[in-house]
């Protein structure tokens, strides 16, 4: 226990970065295993390993089982012992993949199939796992590679948002390294001061594609407006995520849980270039901010080297050049996703597992045409106020989430219907 500026006394943060968890310790390259080893944190990840060789070394791969000549082309370039899709019936299409790329009388890597697979690769003998899994389903690879004894290279915010408690209870001091670029950034911040220094952290957002506009001018906006991020390139769910801002709510959430800051103490400031990741402001007045170019590569390297740095892992600044850093307050009238998200997350228990995945179901509809954009944060609000005051507080399991999200799926879904029939009747 140790207590914070504000006087109160409270867990350590479960992502220290005095703190160095350190599984197998050894010379050679660190063995890992990627989750989500197709999707845009995990094809990075395995770039930045390609270029390593000397530093990682992976050891299996999990993905969704949609992009199957990909899984496959990685594994051959790797040469894993293990591969691991979700979907079953993706199996058959993959074998036949990793047969045309492995050479007569090479042995074929190990495939497991179904919900469980990136779980049982989480657990397997590695020394990192980095979970780059999108949404709550990676809530169980999480706590499988924490119980493990895995140093954990965290992508994937929603399971620690949704499970908090169950996480919190498994990971030991340094296990948790964060790999979100606002949280790669407040990690090696607060590398320069104790937690009894800090005074605030600020989490910066781009804006999004609609930085500057008020609700009622959000009111008609297209799918694929809201698929125009102005500075990251991401797919369909966290981009809306980001136009919504609601990404920026679920990153408070995180920070706390993390770092234990109570949450008048994270602050969202609006930075249109997206350089500056996030900032620490210390109780001296001094603020340190991590800054590079807009890349996932550096986040990604802090998550799989820590405590080393891997040597151009991301672009630098080119200081020759001039240029304009700006910032600007949060509209929360316009985007109240981050407003909302405070209020669950002081409420803990279920509730922050209720705006999640009210949010991934109303997200779906929105990129299907069955919501408005205005649309999705309104039926998340009623949705949580629907939920009320979680009963489970800190006794929280994974049984009290699954229930959870099942319920607030299904009122949403419900709700979305009765926005679509309203909408048809109008226009009729």
């Amino acid at each position: 226990m140790t207590e914070s500026p504000a006087g109160r006394v409270s867990p350590a943060p479960l992502a220290d970065p005095h703190l160095v968890f350190d599984p197998v310790a050894g010379d050679g390259p660190k063995d890992v295993v990627i989750l989500g080893s197709t999707g845009s944190i995990g094809t990075q990840a395995i770039d930045l390993v390609l270029r390593n060789p000397d530093r990682f070394r992976v050891t299996a791969l999990s993905a969704a089982g949609g992009r199957v000549e990909l899984l496959a082309e990685q594994a051959h370039r790797l040469r894993v012992h293990t591969v691991a899709v979700a979907r079953e019936d993706a199996v058959p299409a993959l074998r036949e993949a990793l047969a045309a790329r492995y050479g007569a009388g090479e042995p074929l890597p190990e495939i497991l199939a179904g919900p469980d697979a990136a779980t049982q690769v989480a657990a397997s003998d590695c020394h990192t796992v980095l979970n780059g899994i999108t949404g709550s389903i990676g809530l169980a690879p999480t706590l499988a590679a924490l119980e493990a004894g895995r140093t954990l290279a965290l992508a994937n915010k929603e399971s620690l948002i949704v499970g908090g408690p169950l996480v919190k209870a498994l990971a030991k001091p340094g296990q948790i390294i964060p790999v979100d670029s606002e949280h790669a950034a407040l990690f090696q911040a607060l590398a320069a001061g104790t937690r009894a220094d800090v005074r605030k952290l600020v989490v910066t957002a781009s804006g999004g594609p609609f930085r500057g506009r008020t609700k009622a001018e959000l009111a008609n906006v297209t799918v694929q407006d809201a698929l125009a991020h102005p500075t990251w390139a991401m797919g369909p769910v966290i981009t809306v995520n980001s136009a919504t801002l609601v990404n920026k709510g679920l990153e408070v959430i995180e920070a706390h849980l993390l770092y234990d800051i109570p949450f008048d103490r994270i602050e969202v400031v609006v930075h249109p270039q997206s350089y500056v990741h996030s900032m620490v402001e210390f109780t001296d007045g001094s603020t340190l901010a991590q800054a590079t170019p807009p890349d996932m590569g550096g986040p990604i390297a802090i998550g799989l080297g820590w405590p080393e740095r891997v040597p151009d892992a991301a672009p630098a600044f080119d200081w020759s050049k001039a240029s304009t850093w700006e910032f600007f307050p949060l509209d929360g009238e316009a985007f109240p996703s981050v407003g909302l998200a405070r209020h669950v997350g002081q409420l803990a228990g279920t509730a922050p597992a209720v705006f999640n995945a009210a949010n991934e179901e109303c997200v779906e509809a929105f990129l299907n045409g069955a919501l408005p954009f205005n649309g999705i944060m309104e039926t998340v609000t009623r949705v949580v106020e629907e939920h009320g005051t979680p009963r489970k507080g800190t006794s929280l399991t994974v049984s009290d989430v699954l229930e959870a999200e099942a319920w607030a799926r299904a009122r949403a879904g419900e709700l979305t219907a009765q926005t679509t029939t309203a909408t048809a009747e109008a226009r009729a």
